[in-house]
């Protein structure tokens, strides 16, 4: 019996430039399927759906086999997505980088895309007038902290408006890239206009305004008997007004205002409570464990 023949370096690069174009077949035919759903939602002022993109990325995690890295996969779809994005409409991205520190604007283009127009802006407060005007379609901002600089930027969101900015995502969603400031920097992403969808993997934030100054248990009580877990809590009092209290909240879970959570929070703090705004819904990033399932911990 003839020995089958060993596979040749000529005939292993042939292999990978066949398959190279399959790859590419499938880029162009994804990108036909694109341009249908482009036309049913023609008419449409704001056409990204973050909870989509993100159960995206969730799906191929779980499927995903072999040595390829995550990271790399992740960073592959994140640029088709944005890709398509862009020939959709009008999509640029406002972050927000303080003097001397480019590690947020790394973070916005590994998410964004490397061709994606971006500016950079030295204020919070100047890339929420962007994004709020939509002379940019996103703003990338520091994640809300509670250290004495911190900036409070989430207040400026505390609107009834129906086109006020909200959070969208948070960054970075597959972990830090190579920037050489980006390690241990964390961004929120936001955007008007964009109807908060649920992931089953969901952040949500919450403005809490009270009439006076209730203690946060007080509210992480409501919230837990709610059934949401409330995560993280900043306080910003209002100088000009002194009956305003204004606790920002995240929570574990989908806090959804069409199922009447937003109001019975609202009845449910032992104290007074004059209105609960939310302020946007993300899905939760990557965690190491999924980026990488092999290394030990």
């Amino acid at each position: 019996m003839t020995k089958p023949r060993k596979p040749t370096l000529a005939d292993l690069r042939q292999q990978i430039d066949e398959i190279d174009e399959q790859l590419h077949d499938l880029i162009m035919q994804r990108t036909q399927v694109v341009e249908n759903v482009r036309e049913i939602k023609k008419g449409e002022s704001v056409k990204i759906r973050p909870a989509r993109e993100a159960e995206i990325i969730y799906r191929l995690m779980e499927r995903h086999k072999g040595p390829f890295p995550r990271r790399e996969l992740t960073r592959i779809w994140r640029e088709l997505i944005v890709a398509t994005l862009s020939f959709e409409g009008p999509f640029s991205v406002a972050v927000m980088v303080p003097e001397n520190q480019t590690g947020f604007w790394d973070m916005a283009r590994d998410q964004y895309g490397s061709f994606t127009p971006m500016r950079r802006f030295t204020t919070s407060a100047r890339v929420i007038e962007a994004v709020q005007r939509q002379e940019y379609t996103l703003g990338v901002l520091p994640l809300p902290r509670n250290d004495q600089d911190s900036d409070q930027w989430w207040r400026h969101l505390v609107s009834t408006a129906e086109d006020a900015p909200r959070v969208i995502a948070r960054l970075p969603f597959a972990g830090h890239g190579n920037g050489f400031e980006a390690q241990g920097l964390e961004s929120l992403v936001i955007c008007p206009l964009v109807k908060p969808e649920p992931t089953g993997r969901d952040r949500t934030y919450l403005a809490v305004e009270c009439e006076e100054d209730i203690p946060f248990r007080t509210i992480a009580k409501a919230l837990n008997g709610l059934g949401f877990s409330p995560v993280y809590n900043q306080l910003w009092h209002e100088p000009a007004r002194p009956a305003a209290w204004i606790h920002l909240v995240e929570v574990f879970g989908f806090v959804d205002p069409e199922k009447g959570h937003l109001d019975a929070l609202k009845e449910n703090v032992n104290g007074k409570v004059s209105r609960v705004i939310h302020l946007g819904a993300c899905a939760t990033p990557l965690g190491p464990q999924e980026l990488d399932p092999g290394k030990k911990r």
